[in-house]
């Protein structure tokens, strides 16, 4: 009967871990940011927010299924790398908000054409699928968009209001 207890006690401590870290509060972007630059680190899946030069918050992301390496074509579930902006906000996306993101380029509309393939697009910053905003921090375990990076409802709020058509963002490894 001990090894049963035993077991109760650890999945009960692990669903404790599990609520603590779904529940404890992140800092909140300071009210009125106009954000300039956003930079994406993909392997540590971070999007670093900055204003005037500095960094004020960073973000836990997560991008798409295959992460590793430069988005190729349509359907590679890859997140792209390199030098974009921020070509538009929708505040009525599928995804809770979401701001596009200038993929493609030239330099990727040719690279997809020498290999007989299509580049893609809509790569976004984007929150929770509508109705599923419950989820919260929890989608951070697993990278699960198309090629998008993703953020928790909230913060999607945040970058929506503080960053302006325009944003440059690097996309890095």
């Amino acid at each position: 009967m001990k090894p049963i207890k035993n077991m109760f006690i650890v999945i009960a401590i692990i669903l404790f871990v599990i609520a603590g870290y779904y529940c404890w509060p992140e800092t909140a972007l300071p009210e009125d940011t106009k954000v300039d630059l956003l930079v994406v680190y993909k392997s540590k899946r971070k999007l670093l927010a900055y204003a005037d030069g500095k960094l004020i918050k960073t973000y836990t992301i997560s991008l798409g299924s295959h992460p590793i390496g430069h988005k190729a074509y349509e359907g590679d579930m890859k997140t792209p790398e390199g030098k974009y902006t921020i070509n538009a906000k929708n505040a009525n996306s599928g995804y809770h908000k979401n701001l596009g993101v200038s993929y493609p380029n030239d330099a990727d509309r040719e690279a997809a054409a020498a290999i007989g393939k299509k580049p893609g697009g809509d790569i976004k910053i984007h929150g929770l699928r509508n109705g599923r905003g419950w989820i919260g921090k929890l989608h951070r375990w697993t990278d699960w968009t198309h090629g998008c990076m993703a953020v928790t409802d909230r913060e999607m709020d945040e970058l929506f209001d503080a960053v302006a058509i325009g944003t440059p963002i690097e996309i890095k490894p």
